[in-house]
């Protein structure tokens, strides 16, 4: 991490850029109201952070130990000022701001007709932000993978209703890409794009979604430790899309002898990754939990934990979903989710604020 002087120029901004260039790096130039801090991106073992430090206009010069630098919370604080966050605004809908935002919808979009009753439904009860799948990662081939499954047309075809509906609603959509063929089609129509649990560790996904500038909601492979997960939410960062949602969504049980949840809703990581980093977090407790007869619980612990908000799968009759039925839970049931959430995040607020 090398920060500027305040009254550093910019010749001498563009001239550390250059030194830095020599050395076979990228640089992250974060210019904030008050200084200007430039991360190095590659591989910084041959680096002599004592030259960076002589270099005009430059403060101060030295590496930052965390694999995840540039989402560091010490990378976010030195460039945005003790305390602050990132928030992230998207259609009228601030993600990481004073207030949890909440993300519901079908775990799969299986008809116009569907996803505009779902839609209006998760809007009246209060939700935020309207998700739906198009494109979806299953376990077996014998599954349902989504419309997108049946070809570019009708993909396209469901993105298009998953965008009027957000339109009419006003409401910011989200939904899932699963491989690099599918990211301009998705970029097109989604104001969200969802990396799942399974393609966490898809590097060449991970880029490529980066460079369409739109924020990424990031999901934890339910294998993968939090220094794994903030280390691959790294090469979002590495492209210069800063805009990334983590989200949580259940860890592989051990030593489990009967499937009582799905995965383990590992609610320590929220406020730990917080610790770690300046990135939203959200969590899902219809994957973590797979049950709907939990999500109510569960939804109020993470945001007690201090999570920004919920990603929570909803249908007018969870029976007849195609994917995931059994975690799915209506709109009435949503609603009150939403309220007690609330009324927990306003109890929680003063605590959270105090640190």
């Amino acid at each position: 991490m090398i920060i500027m002087k305040a009254e550093a120029t910019k010749e001498e901004i563009a001239n550390v850029v250059k030194e830095i260039k020599k050395y076979g790096l990228k640089a992250d130039v974060s210019r904030g109201e008050y200084r200007t801090v430039i991360g190095l991106i590659g591989d910084e073992s041959r680096v002599d952070f004592s030259h960076f430090a002589t270099l005009p206009g430059v403060k101060e010069a030295r590496p930052i130990e965390t694999p995840y630098k540039l989402i560091s919370l010490e990378y976010g604080q030195r460039f945005a000022g003790e305390g602050e966050r990132r928030q992230i605004p998207v259609g009228g809908v601030t993600i990481g701001g004073d207030e949890p935002v909440f993300i519901a919808g079908p775990c799969t979009v299986e008809s116009k007709e569907q996803l505009f009753r779902i839609a209006e439904a998760v809007k009246a009860a209060g939700a935020h932000i309207l998700r739906g799948g198009v494109f979806k990662p299953r376990s077996s081939v014998h599954s349902f993978q989504g419309l997108g499954a049946n070809g570019r047309e009708e993909a396209e075809e469901a993105l298009s209703w998953l965008r009027e509906a957000g339109d009419k609603l006003g409401m910011p959509v989200v939904t899932e890409v699963r491989g690099e063929a599918q990211i301009d089609l998705v970029a097109r129509y989604a104001d969200i794009i969802q990396i799942g649990a399974r393609n966490m560790y898809n590097q060449d996904l991970l880029s490529s979604v980066a460079r369409k500038g739109k924020p990424i909601l990031f999901k934890r492979h339910f294998g993968a430790g939090v220094d794994e997960f903030l280390s691959f939410a790294e090469y979002i960062a590495a492209e210069g899309n800063k805009d990334i949602i983590l989200c949580e969504r259940g860890i592989l049980p051990i030593g489990k002898s009967k499937n009582y949840t799905r995965y383990t809703f590992d609610l320590a990581s929220v406020p730990a990754i917080q610790k770690e980093t300046y990135l939203p977090v959200l969590a899902d407790p219809s994957h973590a939990t797979g049950r709907r007869d939990l999500i109510f619980n569960m939804s109020c612990a993470a945001i007690a934990a201090g999570a920004n908000g919920l990603m929570i799968e909803t249908h007018y009759d969870p029976s007849q979903a195609l994917v995931d039925a059994q975690q799915m839970i209506t709109p009435e049931e949503l609603k009150e989710v939403i309220t007690a959430c609330q009324r927990i995040h306003q109890l929680m607020a003063p605590v959270m604020q105090r640190g």
